[in-house]
């Protein structure tokens, strides 16, 4: 069966589906032991990169759902209780402009403002996607419009925290709330930054040539964790490079990386091949949750895997047939929210997924 591509935004690696694989799915599958009280949150669309408020009470997250009006992905936030997506006309508040596209989301200290990227200073039409030529890899697009900004939670800008050329944008910030971490160009690789949570003491953290993204902070706010492609050959590094320089990379091969905030201590957790993305800390420190296709024979299935610091104890979590990804613990570690392909009635739908979390 021919592969569906879809690429939702900056933050994400490409969502490989089947039309029609997920038909059947349960919200629940009895192998996920540690997944209890399952629940749906939305029902269409793409919706994905949800991340739990400082009180552990609202999510943010970003939707392309054509219902809602959307072209592109939006950022949207709503209570973990309270609001009934099933309900016919019903959305979550938006707090991006509805121009351009946006990313990555994520609540500032306080829960009175979330930061995300958006490329609306630099067009207010969507941009448009690379696809995937036949026959070619498939590439996520790097839009140098992207910047960082915050907003209050009725949509208005309060503040850029970066204006540079260049890619910026895949930021979180830290449990202790004093850090923020981001992906930018600006030294002509994509590579991870720390600054302070007003935008101030931009550091360079990583600078090996390949793409480094999607990081977040270890419960202490000490370590960060990250995926990464580490191109091994001259001819790779080139063409890594030449596909930087036209905004585009080849996102299929990625592993999981932990450093200290500095930089220091870099080591690669995972080494499993195919695409290891999406990593976040257990709420103990002392392992990683992540997304992985390493076990699908044409990497079309992806699920949520579980893994020490160390590298050792590799573990299944999930078992959906198409896609699981963007694990999230709530900040006193009782909950999880991630994205899944399942219980989507045989569409193309992305939906929020909460459940309990068992150890």
């Amino acid at each position: 069966m021919k592969a569906l591509f879809i690429l939702l935004a900056a933050c994400f690696t490409a969502i490989y589906a089947q039309p029609g694989a997920a038909q059947t799915s349960p919200i629940h599958y009895p192998q996920e032991s540690h997944l209890k009280n399952v629940r749906q949150l939305t029902f269409g669309g793409d919706n994905a990169e949800a991340y739990w408020s400082f009180d552990g009470k609202k999510i943010s997250f970003q939707s392309n759902y054509l219902q809602w009006g959307l072209t592109c992905d939006q950022i949207f936030y709503m209570p973990i209780e309270g609001l009934d997506l099933s309900v016919k006309g019903s959305k979550p508040p938006m707090i991006s402009t509805g121009l351009g596209r946006t990313t990555c989301a994520y609540f500032m200290p306080g829960d009175k403002t979330i930061l995300f990227g958006s490329t609306h200073l630099g067009g207010n039409e969507c941009p448009q996607d690379p696809g995937r030529a036949p026959g070619g890899k498939y590439l996520w697009p790097i839009y140098n419009t992207y910047d960082i900004f915050v907003s209050d939670l009725k949509g208005k800008i309060k503040k850029q925290l970066t204006n540079v050329p260049g890619y910026d944008a895949e930021a979180t910030v830290s449990p202790k709330g004093d850090k923020i971490v981001f992906t930018s160009t600006r030294n002509g690789d994509l590579d991870l930054y720390v600054m302070d949570i007003n935008g101030k003491n931009v550091k360079q953290i990583t600078n090996e040539i390949g793409y480094d993204g999607g990081a977040f902070f270890s419960p202490d706010g000490k370590k960060l964790v990250f995926r990464a492609s580490r191109p091994k050959t001259e001819e790779a590094k080139k063409e890594y490079l030449d596909y930087l320089k036209e905004g585009l990379v080849a996102p299929t091969e990625m592993e999981i990386y932990t450093c200290n905030v500095d930089g220091s201590d870099l080591k690669q957790i995972t080494n499993l091949g195919k695409a290891n993305w999406a990593p976040f800390y257990h709420p103990s420190g002392k392992k990683i949750l992540f997304s992985s296709n390493h076990k699908s024979a044409r990497g079309f299935q992806f699920n949520l895997f579980m893994i020490n610091e160390d590298g050792t104890g590799l573990e299944q979590i999930t078992y959906d047939g198409v896609f699981d990804s963007f694990p999230m613990f709530s900040p006193d570690g009782k909950k999880l929210i991630f994205s899944s392909n399942r219980n989507n009635n045989g569409t193309r739908d992305t939906n929020l997924f909460v459940a309990d979390w068992v150890d």
